[in-house]
């Protein structure tokens, strides 16, 4: 499935947080230091925002940087493996230690074979 472009995402994003969390255009381009026309611009995808700002939002708005930049299925796990992880994640740190060390196996395995076009 192919992601959108981040350009379309982002302002989508943006202001469906925005609204999610009540604020005004005005109240949020206070909270993280610019104009609020320069806000409008970010949310109309007519202006992108510097990675500062980017982190100013996210910290605003209570939310990762990843969630306003990329789309659902553009980052992170599957949901079957995001359950897997978490499960992972209640391990003691020797068993998580066990785990990453086959995740980084699997993984450069995979990598040579793309690589020497075998896979």
């Amino acid at each position: 499935m192919k992601a959108k472009p981040q350009s379309s995402i982002f302002p989508q994003h943006l202001a469906a947080l925005r609204k999610q969390r009540t604020l005004t255009q005005q109240a949020l381009a206070e909270r993280i230091g610019v104009h609020v026309v320069q806000l409008r611009r970010y949310e109309s995808g007519s202006s992108q925002p510097t990675l500062e700002v980017i982190r100013r939002m996210a910290v605003a708005l209570g939310v990762s940087a990843d969630l306003l930049l990329f789309a659902k299925d553009e980052r992170g796990p599957d949901d079957e493996l995001e359950l897997q992880f978490e499960a992972v994640s209640r391990l003691d740190p020797e068993e998580k230690k066990v785990i990453r060390s086959l995740l980084d196996s699997m993984i450069l395995r995979h990598e040579a074979k793309r690589w020497s076009g075998t896979g």
